[in-house]
């Protein structure tokens, strides 16, 4: 039995301002490099103090984000553009799918499959075939981030890139058979929009993630967003053609031929690694088993900025509430502007969104009470972003919110046969990719975000219900929060995380 391994390099960047972004053609794949007491999260009252102290003069030195890696061209994107039809037609179709039965209780129980369909429909029109397919993957990154959850202490923070995980294994869909396809598709809900319209089949979700592809690499917009996929072959190892070309057309990874064995490959591969996430990623690949047969990485990277900077002379030190027992001093961003904020009272949580330039932004979700993250955590879903979005109120708001970097390294195996996926890393067919017998026994998922003032960097049905306007003119981010990275165009949700500890890295 052979391996089949995957890695999944996300990387999340707050910076000072757009940047070219290219791609390098495939032949120089391998070019080496260039050398307290509690506080009301909304805000004090009028005429309250706010405990605080001033940043040193020498602090924005040390952790303001700088351009210092160039931005060299690691793909030849256009040509690639060139060598087929891009699909945009199809894609951005607004086709006519089933109408619930309405006769159905949509307020019902997750439980009945009716219900959870029904919900799922009324969710996708009105969407493009692309924005449907992001619903869900983004529903499969709510169920994996529950079972990472599960898996790590209350206290401990959690970052990864949905997107990126759905895209590699798209990709692995190609090279799998039937049997084992159904599972996958199940577990990341492929089946659910396959089966949404007469006119969807497998060859749509992959047309979808090409285009997903051409829609998240860009340049344009004021800010970087890309996804790029490597696939590496061992030497002695023959890929089906079928495989290869759909990898290539669908996925722009052209199988490269590579010695597992030899040093240089590791350390080729990682130079490759840390230049398309401009150094966010280090050397994720510590070692290699000279026996595998195929490795597939994805890398999915992000660099913004805030639509409003925050000014770095009123960034100031207060405490930020862990938990009922602990508080850490943090470094607290502030800025006083038109904001787009909504309150949820079903599920007691505020959100504010932070918008970056062009039509991408964070979602940051503050339950009011420390004890309503792990309701909130269990609710979170498409329809209830849906509902976020759809009422927010924009009036003037001033926001306090922390400086932080995270980074994070998750072994997705045991998450993903938790979420009944298991054929993959235990006797799936993968015949349409080789002949070899392999299986998946090295999924890692790596990522990083560093937020400041400037923006953000990385290397990662509408429900009834009363929704109030929000009326808050301060938003005092000094609990534990969720916060979501979504490209609205798509309605692709890039990264997503939990931040209980901004000091912890």
């Amino acid at each position: 039995m052979w391996f089949l391994a995957l890695a999944v390099s996300s990387c999340l960047l707050l910076l000072t301002g757009p940047a070219e972004a290219g791609i390098k053609p495939l032949e120089s794949h391998f070019a080496e490099p260039a050398t307290a007491a509690p506080v009301d999260p909304r805000g004090p009252a009028s005429g309250g103090s706010l405990e605080m102290e001033a940043i040193p003069d020498d602090f924005h030195n040390a952790n303001t984000l700088t351009d210092e890696l160039e931005y060299e061209d690691y793909l030849d994107f256009d040509k690639i553009l060139a060598m087929g039809e891009d699909d945009y037609n199809e894609g951005d179709e607004i086709d006519d799918i089933p109408t619930p039965a309405p006769e159905l209780d949509l307020e019902a129980g997750p439980s009945d499959p009716k219900v959870r369909r029904a919900r799922l429909l009324r969710l996708f029109h009105g969407r493009s075939r692309l924005q449907r397919i992001n619903v869900v993957n983004a529903k499969f990154g709510f169920r994996l981030y529950r079972s990472l959850r599960n898996h790590v202490n209350q206290t401990d923070n959690i970052l990864f890139a949905p997107a990126g995980i759905s895209i590699a294994m798209g990709m692995i869909a190609l090279g799998v058979g039937p049997r084992t396809q159904v599972q996958l598709y199940e577990t990341l809900g492929f089946g659910e929009f396959v089966n949404a319209s007469a006119h969807y089949n497998n060859a749509t979700v992959h047309k979808l993630f090409r285009k997903l592809t051409h829609r998240l690499f860009r340049r344009n917009f004021g800010y970087m967003l890309r996804s790029v996929n490597d696939l590496y072959l061992r030497q002695d190892v023959t890929v089906h053609e079928p495989f290869r070309t759909d990898a290539k057309g669908y996925y722009f990874a052209e199988p490269q031929s590579v010695d597992f064995a030899d040093p240089a490959f590791l350390r080729k591969a990682n130079s490759r690694i840390q230049k398309l996430t401009k150094g966010l990623i280090k050397e994720p690949l510590q070692s290699v088993d000279p026996n595998m047969v195929l490795m597939l990485l994805n890398y999915l990277y992000f660099k913004g900025t805030w639509e409003m900077k925050f000014p770095k002379e009123q960034t100031h030190y207060r405490n930020f509430r862990v938990n009922e027992k602990q508080q850490v001093r943090v470094a607290m961003m502030q800025n006083k502007g038109s904001y787009q904020a909504a309150s949820d009272n079903q599920l007691q949580c505020d959100i504010l969104r932070l918008p970056y330039t062009g039509n991408i932004s964070m979602l940051v979700v503050i339950p009011q009470k420390l004890s309503g993250m792990r309701k909130l955590e269990q609710e979170i879903s498409p329809t209830l972003i849906n509902k976020w979005l759809s009422n927010m109120t924009n009036r003037t708001r001033e926001v306090v919110f922390p400086r932080f970097n995270l980074k994070q390294n998750y072994d997705l195996i045991g998450h993903l046969k938790d979420m009944g996926l298991t054929e993959l890393f235990e006797g799936g067919d993968f015949s349409p990719m080789t002949a070899e017998e392999i299986a998946i026994n090295w999924f890692q998922h790596q990522g990083t975000i560093t937020v400041n003032e400037e923006g953000t960097e990385a290397a990662a049905l509408t429900q009834v219900g009363f929704m109030p306007l929000s009326t808050q003119t301060r938003f005092i981010v000094d609990r534990p929060f969720l916060f979501l990275i979504y490209e609205h165009r798509t309605d692709c949700l890039v990264f997503m995380g939990r931040v209980v500890n901004p000091t912890q890295n």
